[in-house]
């Protein structure tokens, strides 16, 4: 089974965005510039897009959006995002996220 997992594992880039200074021109932003930036990074396998929501005790979630972008290897996310989309997409982050972000990236188990 380990073996299983290993060959069928991918790697994820993990955005963590903050809560921003202002949400709603953050998402007009996201989703009218930024978005369109990220499917230009070739070789992206996969993007969730997730938006945070109060936790179950009703405390503000610790991040306000969290976008996973899968690929299919390390060698491939290294030359995706070192391409220059993948350096516009990165550049564009201070465009917009004015909560900061924290990057983690990630293998799938």
């Amino acid at each position: 089974m380990a073996e299983d997992s290993a060959a069928n594992s991918q790697i994820v880039l993990n955005v963590l965005y903050n809560e921003p200074t202002d949400p709603a021109a953050f998402e007009a932003y996201y989703a009218q510039t930024h978005l369109p930036l990220v499917d230009k990074i070739a070789g992206l396998a996969n993007a969730v897009l997730i938006k945070g929501l109060p936790n179950p005790d009703g405390s503000k979630p610790a991040f306000y959006r969290i976008a996973q972008l899968y690929f299919d290897s390390a060698e491939q996310m290294a030359a995706s995002m070192g391409s220059p989309e993948g350096q516009a997409a990165v550049a564009d982050l201070a465009n917009f996220a004015t909560g900061g972000v924290t990057v983690v990236a990630g293998t799938t188990t």
